[in-house]
Order: C-alpha cells, then sequence, then structure tokens
C-alpha cells in the first residue's frame, strides 16, 4: 500500500491545513504552543502523516496576522455595506487592574441580523466624556461608519452618556443593566438573609471536605448532585440562580452544615421562606433579562412591552395574600418604585416607541398613551416621506435648475 500513498504533499493542500489550523487556534483560544505538543502531534500524524505541522514561530509571526488581516478586510466589506449600523460599547477592568474597552457593530444583512466586534483595546487614560468620545469616534472613522450610527447602546454611567451629548448620537441606556440596577438596590432590603447564603455558599467552595459531605448527603437523599453556585457583583441574575440552586439543595445544604459542625450561620426557617419568595418573585426580571440579551434578534421593539409586564406582574404580586414575609413586601415595593423612576414615559423614548409601532406583533398593542403612539407614527411618517424615490424625484427639478443657473 506505501507504494500507493504520496510521498509529500502539495504546497495548495499544505497552505489549506495550515489555515485550517491556524483558524482552529483562533476560535479555540488556544495558544500557538499547541503545535508543539506531543499529543496532538500525535494525533495530527494519525489523521495525515505527510501533513507537517508549522513551527509555533509560524503561526505567531506569519499565518495568524495573515488570517487576521483577511479576516478584517472581510468584515470590513460587510460593515461598509450596511446603509445603518448600531453600537454597543463597554469598558470593564481585568482582575490585574489593565483597564478595556470594546465597540461592537450591529447591522441587518441580508434580513438577518448580524454582529462584529470592531475593536477592543487597553484604556489606560481617565474615563472622562471626552475621552471615550474621541475612542468611540476613532473607533467608527476607522471602519467608516461614523456616519451610518443610528443608536449607540451602553450603561447607565454619567461619563457615556455624556460622551453621546457630544458625539451628537442618539443614545439609549442598556435596559439589562437597568433591570441590573433596578434589583440590585430592591436586594439591599434582604441583605442579612442574603449574606447568609453567600457565607454558606462559600463554604462548600472553600472546604473540600464540605463539599465532598454534600455530595454524600445528596446521594444518600436520593436527589441531584447540584454544587451551590457563586455570583457575580455586576451580574444580578447570577444572585438569583444561586439562591435558587441553594433552595434546590435546601435540605441536603440543612443537614450537611449540621453534621460538619461548619462555621456558618444556619438559615432560620423564616429565611428559607423569605429566599424562596424572593425566588418567586424574581423570575420574572430574569427572563426578561434573557429576553433582551439575545444576539440574533432584535429587541428594542419588545422593551416598552416588557418593562410594562414586569410592573404589572410585580404590582399583582404586592396585593397577593400568600406574601406575608415582610422583608420580601418591602423588596417589591422597591422593586415597583424603582421601576416607575426608571420606567417613566417609555413610549416617549423615540428608538423604542418607532420600533414598537412598526413591528408587526405589537403596533398599537404596545401603547397605552394614545399621543404616544400617534407622535411616533408622525416620525416613521415623515421619515417614510424623505426616503420615498417620489420625494427624491420632487427635488430633481429644483437641482437641475440650479444647475443650469451656475
Amino acid at each position: 500500500m506505501d507504494q500507493f500513498m504520496p510521498k509529500s504533499m502539495s504546497v495548495a493542500k499544505q497552505g489549506q491545513i495550515d489555515i485550517a489550523l491556524a483558524k482552529m487556534i483562533a476560535t479555540d483560544f488556544q495558544p500557538f504552543s499547541i503545535v508543539e505538543d506531543r499529543g496532538f502531534r500525535n494525533y495530527s500524524n494519525s489523521l495525515n502523516p505527510i501533513y507537517t505541522i508549522p513551527s509555533r514561530k509560524t503561526f505567531s509571526k506569519s499565518l495568524i496576522p495573515q488570517l487576521y488581516e483577511s479576516t478584517q478586510a472581510s468584515v470590513r466589506e460587510r460593515v461598509q455595506k450596511a446603509t445603518a449600523v448600531c453600537l454597543t460599547t463597554d469598558c470593564w477592568t481585568s482582575r490585574v487592574t489593565t483597564s478595556y474597552m470594546s465597540v461592537t457593530c450591529h447591522f441587518i444583512e441580508d434580513f438577518s441580523m448580524s454582529s462584529c466586534l470592531l475593536d477592543c483595546f487597553e484604556f489606560s487614560d481617565r474615563h472622562t466624556s471626552e475621552n471615550l468620545a474621541e475612542k468611540l469616534l476613532r473607533v467608527a472613522r476607522e471602519w467608516q461608519v461614523d456616519g451610518e450610527v443610528v443608536c449607540c447602546v451602553s450603561d447607565n454611567v454619567a461619563n457615556i452618556t455624556k460622551a453621546m451629548n457630544i458625539l451628537k448620537w442618539t443614545y439609549h441606556p442598556c435596559l439589562a443593566h437597568t433591570i441590573n440596577l433596578i434589583v440590585r438596590d430592591a436586594l439591599k432590603v434582604k441583605k442579612p438573609t442574603v449574606d447568609k447564603v453567600k457565607a454558606a455558599v462559600e463554604y462548600f467552595h472553600r472546604s473540600t471536605v464540605g463539599a465532598e459531605k454534600l455530595k454524600s448527603t445528596q446521594r444518600q437523599m436520593g436527589v441531584p448532585e447540584l454544587r451551590p453556585k457563586q455570583d457575580c457583583t455586576t451580574r444580578w441574575n447570577s444572585t438569583f440562580y444561586k439562591l435558587k440552586r441553594f433552595l434546590e439543595s435546601k435540605d441536603a445544604i440543612i443537614s450537611t452544615l449540621a453534621i460538619a459542625n461548619a462555621p456558618v450561620d444556619a438559615l432560620t426557617q423564616e429565611e428559607w421562606e423569605v429566599v424562596e419568595e424572593v425566588c418567586r418573585v424574581l423570575e420574572p426580571f430574569e427572563q426578561v433579562t434573557v429576553e433582551i440579551s439575545g444576539e440574533s434578534y432584535v429587541t428594542a421593539s419588545k422593551m416598552i412591552l416588557l418593562c410594562k409586564g414586569l410592573q404589572r406582574i410585580t404590582a399583582s404580586r404586592q396585593r397577593e395574600s400568600n406574601v406575608t414575609t415582610g422583608h420580601v413586601t418591602e423588596l417589591m415595593d422597591t422593586l415597583c418604585s424603582s421601576m416607575d423612576r426608571k420606567f417613566h414615559r417609555m413610549e416617549y423614548n423615540n428608538v423604542l416607541s418607532e420600533t414598537a409601532a412598526i413591528d408587526p406583533r405589537f403596533k398599537k398593542l404596545a401603547f397605552s398613551d394614545a399621543r404616544a403612539i400617534d407622535e411616533a407614527l408622525q416620525r416613521i411618517t415623515s421619515a417614510a416621506g424623505r426616503d420615498s424615490p417620489s420625494s427624491q424625484l420632487a427635488q430633481a427639478p429644483g437641482q437641475q435648475e440650479d444647475e443650469g443657473s451656475k
């Protein structure tokens, strides 16, 4: 059989596999050193013995930069075909206190929503509104979309709001971030209970004995072996998932903490009831957060209805007779007052009202204020009239007359 096998690989085939391997490294965030790992080289040799794996230096100095350039050119071509784009931006600090800023572009491509990361860079300057505006404008100009930005979405921080005013871009605060602020503020009224849950969760993550004992107890009780979840301070729904998981393992956790004599305060029966009721109250907020965090569909047209839904369901639960825990009642009062303040006159927001009005699923159903829908329809009609072929033809004779008079 060996005499029928090719002794060497063509340059074209070698290059094709090199690019495929480079894409794998980039897509899966693999280190360049993977090409030197013995296991990977044996695996590659079993697939194709005549393929020569390039060195890590070849990948880092040649193949990956070439792949970056070709991918950037392809993305640039796609972005520049868009007649209108929406930008999202955010800043954050890494664990080693390095500050970063990212800018992502969203647009409609072949009747489908597309998103492309335009830039992610280290941001060592002060986060003033002027510096933020300068960075955003630089990225937009580099990608030649500064004239096509119809809206920019970011968090509710004052400096980014002022930066949008400097750029004169239409700005809309991120609803997921707004909900995060609302729920985080409301959760403060039950901080002692949350802190108790947090201490118990940290114990099971810190103590190997405690974690193993919890698993053993869950097996003995015939319940799923669920590990307690920790939360993230910038994601309120992670606190919801922590409380929900804690509640799902209630009996096993109570038993384990008692047997292991863990150095944490056990929850009282009333506090367990608080956790259960809080999860029930916050579940709609988690569902809305997930819904508006979609990447493959437009969410702006849903926001008015979703926010109204949150207000109505929370208000209705305020009136339920089975919600008797004082902390949970105060929690719902805080939620309702915060939503009344943050969602005030949402129907008069140009972006949200216009997108809801032209969404065939909602149209007028999204509005409770007749004046708001009338104003939205007037703006839509005026914009359609300016862009219609007839209006452009009507301007042509005047333009021709001006050119003739020159």
